[in-house]
């Protein structure tokens, strides 16, 4: 096969943005987007309504410094939640040539997960407190499978963030207090997708068509010969890693309204990552041997090849999120609700820059908006010993169809919750609260791969939050 081209193939285009859709996407979990909220088994067992106003939680470390005033001496406190969520595609799917792509549904692409926290206050005077919280903020983990219709668009994703939180908080007043956070983040992805090699070829083909450095008749030509080369699921994969530690602030306050009535505001900071990634590639044998002829290696330049070992990086934003709670406290009962804002629009695009100079920079868009997140719930106090909690909560997406990726199968989501809290003693106290998690269909309008496979369909999803905890106050 003779290819007298005078340009580099797009096989190096494409190669990038198949690095740009996989070196640091972000994948969806049980906030909107990938945010999680799941760092106190006692705030989940009411929806998180009240959870910067409640108090008597050392989970207030990362959710409102200043309620740390209402945590006295020493705390200790463990959680973990299990996060169990399914999503299932179904549609279907086209190469750029139009025609339909091989493969199955890619199975239930969910998992299940663990997510820990671990706080520790204490109050250093009157009207000082100091706490620090280990929390994951962010993160999700879906897995299609390998030769699903969708595997251009992805297949595995890993995605996480874990913050380091150091909290202070001081009384103004007997009636206000405010409290600061420096936060200390790692965030990390590890992600895979498949490589249209048949499409990369024929879009070089197209692409020196279209620019005249070749005849129509030697493109139709050329054409033939390489899809009988490299028919269509000639895939390989990508293998994609990145990370980063970046760091960010937040700032509370806490108002007591009445001798019953609190009022709390908390503003956390967006954080801005620059993720380091290598990128590792295989691919079936009669692309190498495509790559390997002396007429094709001399389009590519020098240096490094396409498809070969390679660095990147790319810029990421973890969201600036606002919160607003009430929480009324009675003797045989308590009664919150929240206001959350995260500011997703922040996620626009996603750009990579490259060491190897035969990729150059690549840009996808993602255009997300603003997300709420709105929920109203309470606890009974049956005993001095026994609490009964339950919520309600509705949390908006900030994907739309024609942008939302299968990588982030996210759609507006209702919660339901209940939760226990027992007083083993004075000192000791254990919690639990379970969630579960209606989703929304999301559909999925025209999501493009890097060579512009299109997956038309919808993603069925729901979830379950299980979380348990222990609180040691002395």
């Amino acid at each position: 096969m003779q290819m007298k081209l005078r340009t580099r193939p797009l096989a190096v285009a494409t190669l990038t943005l198949a690095i740009a859709g996989a070196l640091v996407a972000p994948q969806a979990a049980h906030a909107s987007a990938f945010q999680l909220k799941e760092n106190s088994a006692k705030a989940l067992g009411r929806a998180f309504a009240g959870s910067t106003a409640a108090g008597d939680d050392a989970s207030v470390i990362v959710n409102n410094p200043a309620a740390m005033s209402m945590l006295k001496g020493n705390v200790f406190q463990a959680d973990v939640t299990g996060i169990n969520f399914s999503t299932k595609f179904k549609g279907n799917a086209t190469d750029a040539q139009g025609r339909p792509i091989s493969g199955g549904n890619g199975g239930d692409a969910g998992t299940t997960m663990p997510v820990p926290a671990l706080y520790f206050a204490t109050q250093v005077a009157d009207k000082w407190h100091v706490g620090l919280g280990l929390t994951a903020p962010f993160g999700f983990k879906t897995e299609y499978d390998n030769d699903w219709k969708g595997r251009y668009n992805g297949i595995k994703s890993d995605f996480k963030s874990l913050d380091a939180t150091l909290s202070v908080s001081y009384d103004v007043s007997d009636n206000f207090a405010i409290g600061v956070s420096g936060i200390a983040q790692k965030t990390s992805a590890e992600l895979t997708s498949a490589i249209n090699y048949n499409t990369v070829g024929l879009g070089l083909i197209q692409r020196a068509a279209a620019a005249g450095q070749i005849s129509p008749l030697v493109a139709r030509q050329l054409a033939t010969t390489y899809a009988t080369v490299v028919p269509p699921g000639s895939d390989g994969i990508a293998r994609i890693k990145g990370d980063d530690w970046a760091y960010g602030w937040q700032v509370g306050g806490l108002w007591k309204i009445t001798q019953n009535d609190r009022l709390a505001l908390n503003y956390r900071s967006k954080i801005k990552h620059t993720l380091d990634g290598t990128g590792n590639f295989t691919m079936p044998s009669n692309v190498t041997a495509v790559l390997s002829n002396p007429a094709v290696g001399a389009l590519l330049g020098t240096g490094q090849s396409p498809f070969t070992h390679t660095n990147g990086t790319a810029g990421f934003t973890t969201p600036a999120v606002a919160t607003a709670s009430f929480w009324h406290q009675d003797v045989k009962f308590g009664l919150g609700f929240d206001l959350s804002w995260t500011k997703w629009d922040s996620f626009q695009n996603l750009t990579v820059n490259y060491s190897n100079p035969n990729q150059p920079q690549t840009t996808e868009k993602y255009a997300w908006r603003n997300s709420w997140f709105v929920s109203a719930g309470g606890e009974y106090y049956v005993n001095d010993r026994l609490t009964l909690r339950g919520g309600v909560a509705v949390d908006s997406t900030p994907t739309y169809d024609d942008t939302r990726s299968p990588r982030v199968p996210d759609s507006t989501r209702k919660w339901l919750a209940f939760g226990v809290g027992y007083k083993a003693t004075e000192n000791f106290e254990l919690n639990a609260g379970y969630a579960h998690i209606f989703v929304n269909k999301a559909h999925i309008g025209n999501a493009l791969s890097s060579t512009n496979d299109r997956l038309v369909g919808e993603n069925d999803d729901k979830g379950n939050l299980l979380s348990v905890s222990a609180k040691y106050q002395f």
